[in-house]
């Protein structure tokens, strides 16, 4: 297994991590921060949130430049970024830290768009590659979830809710990627339109 792809398996181990310090009662105190009194395990869950994050970027290039894209990466990388995005917003929702009608929306496409990746494997055996728009999808979806998981604790002092605003930038990336990558593909469908 190459480089690339044992950070995205290590991406896929931090995941329940993740999610098991965020949800087991644990009580390791609390720590306070610009005025804003954040959990320990919520600190140390959205370290880890951050790791797996920067996982999926180091992955991605180091596969390119060495070019050891592999079918694995191609399967397991955009895989392993779903399950982390969707575990921690499970978990923003269950701490009232992420409205569940947005959550509901990055889910519907995540899985939209990944059946539309298994309809274009099955009819032209190629992978479809993230485009810039799922790209900065992504990066606002893991930049909403880290400011979201501390409770906006580095702009509360100046009532900047960045974390709110970056969470719907994301929002708007979502639908937007999410109709882009079927407008690119529609041709997928042409049968069922005969």
């Amino acid at each position: 297994m190459n480089l690339p792809n044992k950070l995205t398996v290590f991406r896929i181990i931090l995941i329940p991590v993740f999610l098991l310090i965020m949800v087991l009662p644990l009580s390791w105190g609390q720590v306070v921060w610009a005025g804003t009194t954040i959990p320990v395990t919520q600190v140390i869950a959205t370290i880890i949130f951050a790791v797996a994050s920067l996982t999926d970027l180091a992955d991605g290039k180091i596969a390119r430049s060495q070019h050891l894209v592999t079918n694995f990466g191609k399967f397991a990388d955009p895989l392993a970024d779903k399950m982390l995005v969707m575990t921690a917003f499970i978990v923003l929702v269950r701490m009232n830290a992420a409205p569940d009608w947005v959550v509901a929306i990055i889910m519907c496409r995540e899985l939209a768009v990944t059946g539309l990746r298994l309809l274009i494997v099955e009819n032209n055996g190629k992978v479809m590659a993230a485009a810039m728009p799922g790209k900065i999808k992504t990066t606002t979806q893991m930049i909403a979830i880290i400011f979201l998981l501390l409770n906006n604790v580095f702009f509360a002092a100046i009532h900047v809710p960045f974390a709110a605003i970056m969470l719907y930038v994301c929002l708007f990336f979502v639908i937007y990627s999410g109709i882009d990558y079927f407008v690119q593909n529609r041709d997928v469908f042409s049968d069922g339109f005969k």
